[in-house]
């Protein structure tokens, strides 16, 4: 190989390696997503996980008195849902500079997808196995 083309493939190495760390960095960030939805009154508040986990509810001491048993659980799944929105509107900021113009990103990352499922081991460069350019 002459020279000129090896450092060609090895810079162009170098920039897959880069954007699939970008890319690997962004993905691990997903799983540290939450969300937090609170009703207008503020007797309600909802924290939801990446995946719409509820991972918290938070309910003020009043709303006993305000809410019927059957209110109280709409209220809840209100802010359920809003919370989950919210994840899911973070989680499209963070994956939009990744995904291919007109790929909806539902389509990329359904249910326990993973991104290592779409992405090659990183490229191994002469340099860094100990072999010899040529």
């Amino acid at each position: 190989m002459n020279d000129e083309f090896h450092m060609a493939i090895e810079a162009l190495a170098k920039e897959y390696n880069r954007q699939a760390g970008e890319l690997r960095a962004a993905y691990g960030k997903l799983s540290e997503l939450t969300g937090t939805a609170e009703s207008d009154d503020g007797m309600v508040s909802v924290t939801v996980g990446p995946r719409g986990q509820v991972q918290d509810i938070k309910l003020d001491p009043r709303v006993y008195r305000k809410l019927s048993p059957s209110e109280l659980a709409h209220a809840i799944m209100e802010q359920i849902g809003a919370a989950t929105e919210q994840v899911a509107g973070q989680t499209k900021e963070l994956m939009a500079p990744f995904m291919p113009e007109g790929l909806p990103l539902e389509e990329v990352l359904g249910e326990g997808a993973s991104i290592e499922a779409f992405l090659p081991q990183p490229v191994k460069l002469p340099a860094e196995e100990g072999g010899a350019r040529g």
